[in-house]
């Protein structure tokens, strides 16, 4: 898919994002006057009362925040065939799938080509610092990358998830010649109908070109580990594959089997050298380094939700650097990692000035009493403040809660680096209690410190706040690699308790307003049913995160885990 980089200058592209970034506040003025002025036939603005005007003082008087709540029925008009300059003052040709694991079910956002362009920018400005610090030169790269299908609306648009739309833009493959390496894989591995059959392949491919491979990626961490996990049970049936050079009779897409018979021969000393690697390994440590020895680190998203299976992800990359990818949404980008030596614990993303207008809310003036604190502008923002971020990008979003929390770390010149924090709308709350994402999963990890006495691993984890009791109580589901003893597990459950210090919910728990916590252990594989059970609904691997919390409107995936618990523990850590 992807050709021999040749043409791509790394020190042009960061000379170009270096003068981008110091001068962030004109080229932001700039940017929203290109934005308006393309579309300044948009009804959405014309309702407002913008009147052609480009300038920023005009367009936040005029324009109010919204979510997309506020801007679904546009959208749906635009779905059904309604050509007339809604939003943008030119037709949409496709319309993005959010992944749909944090409301329960997919939102439908605008996609044009200025945002595909938008990502091609962020692609090629990231590579540009990363290859400065690691350069790979004509290796190939094992990518775990997979398109879904797109479909067409009522209105004949093509509709499909973020990172389908990019793949299966008309100049993505030309582009990317100049930014990437070699995928590994054919294209009809990457475009693949079965998710399983395209994983068995990409490891296939990986494989045959092991001495090639210079980088392991994927969009998230997550579809890294489960790679990963995937080769612990079938590395052999894959050496088999190897040794005769005949495909497993399991991979049954016929696109697949003809490009797989193109690359696949025998080759028994190959065979040997993975099944012997396989066979010595502690606990699969090391696994990716030993099986591609010239790999320099690996590659994808980390932050946020993706931070649990950093444990699991580095046992198999043993000492390669886990390198975070950069920072966007469904909606559209926001910033790229040019700091590629941080871990994924500290990493932070500068924010690329020109694609689109980024404002904040800042959470420090909401906290102390403040409804509605003015929002402020990229170059404004404080260091070591929280904000809510705004975009208005070129797909027609305007002033659009974006719902992240981020961290202003530092400044690349004149544009902030910026830490994600958390989506500020997944939060447990029973009444005064609010605790988001991040104080799950600081919970979850310092409990799940007391399972290595058990040598058993935390798989997965999920939350629920249980309204059934009186009074209403967290849940928190477990998926765990093994058996662990009761006393150990009854531990970890008044450690999660405990481990929740959010003022309100410690004081309603002290009072009995909130009931004792519950730990659910989940069958093993729960977590690849919730998988399956998103594609199912049309979400695509490539773009499936964990959901963190489950809650009562959305039935189906609560249901899915409440019938596949096998043990459950109360706290007692406040009695």
């Amino acid at each position: 898919m992807l050709e021999k980089m040749e043409k791509f200058d790394t020190t042009k592209v960061i000379k170009e994002f270096e003068e981008l970034s110091q001068n962030a506040e004109q080229v932001q003025r700039d940017t929203l006057r290109k934005i308006l002025e393309d579309n300044k036939e948009a009804m959405y603005l014309r309702e407002l009362g913008m009147n052609g005007e480009t300038d920023v003082e005009t367009f936040k008087q005029c324009v109010p925040l919204v979510s997309h709540k506020e801007l679904e029925h546009y959208v749906q008009r635009i779905m059904d065939g309604d050509n007339s300059p809604i939003l943008t003052g030119k037709p949409l040709p496709n319309i993005s799938l959010s992944s749909g694991t944090t409301q329960g079910k997919p939102k439908f956002v605008p996609f044009n080509d200025e945002l595909f362009e938008n990502t091609m920018q962020i692609y090629q400005t990231s590579f540009a610092y990363r290859n400065r610090e690691f350069p790979i030169g004509n290796g190939k790269g094992l990518h775990f990358i997979y398109s879904s299908k797109q479909f067409k609306t009522k209105g004949g648009l093509s509709a499909g998830t973020a990172t389908t739309n990019v793949f299966r833009h008309p100049q993505f493959r030309d582009r990317m010649k100049t930014i990437q390496s070699q995928s590994c894989s054919p294209d009809e591995v990457i475009f693949g109908s079965d998710f399983h059959q395209s994983l068995y392949c990409h490891l296939l491919c990986g494989l045959l070109h092991y001495t090639e491979v210079q980088f392991v990626c994927s969009t998230f961490a997550h579809s890294l580990v489960q790679a990963f996990q995937t080769f612990e049970l079938v590395w052999e049936d894959l050496c088999s594959d190897i040794r005769d050079g005949v495909l497993n009779e399991s991979i049954t897409d016929p696109n697949i089997r003809a490009a797989m018979s193109r690359i696949l021969k025998p080759n028994p000393q190959l065979a040997d050298t993975v099944h012997q690697i396989c066979s010595h390994l502690s606990k699969w440590y090391g696994l990716i380094p030993e099986l591609f020895p010239n790999a320099k680190y690996v590659y994808g998203i980390m932050t946020g939700s993706m931070e649990p299976y950093l444990m699991q992800l580095r046992r198999y990359a043993g000492w390669l650097p886990l390198v975070c990818a950069d920072y966007g949404a469904s909606e559209g980008w926001i910033a790229a990692n040019v700091n590629p030596r941080s871990p994924p614990e500290s990493a932070t993303f500068a924010v690329l000035p020109n694609i689109g207008y980024f404002e904040f809310i800042p959470l420090k003036e909401a906290r102390i009493g403040r409804v509605e604190p003015k929002p402020v502008g990229l170059t404004e923002v404080k260091v070591g403040d929280e904000y809510e971020i705004i975009v208005t990008n070129f797909a027609g979003l305007y002033r659009y809660r974006l719902g992240d929390i981020v961290k202003v770390m530092g400044f690349h010149n004149k544009t902030p680096e910026l830490k994600f924090v958390c989506r500020q709308n997944l939060m447990l709350s029973i009444n005064i209690d609010k605790n988001t994402e991040k104080d799950l999963q600081l919970a979850v990890e310092e409990a799940s410190k007391l399972l290595v006495t058990e040598k058993v691993d935390l798989i997965d984890f999920t939350s629920h706040v249980d309204m059934t009791s009186d009074p209403g109580h967290y849940v928190i589901f477990w998926e765990i690699s093994g058996d662990a003893d009761e006393n150990v597990l009854k531990e970890c459950c008044n450690c999660l308790d405990r481990a929740f210090i959010d003022p309100g919910y410690l004081s309603s728990r002290k009072v009995g307003s909130i009931g004792p916590l519950e730990l659910r252990v989940l069958r093993k594989g729960t977590f690849h049913k919730i998988l399956l059970h998103y594609l199912s609904m049309g979400a695509a691997v490539s773009q499936f995160k964990t959901p963190r919390f489950v809650g009562t409107n959305n039935q189906a995936l609560l249901q899915l885990v409440c019938n596949n618990v096998v043990k459950s523990y109360f706290s007692t850590a406040f009695e």
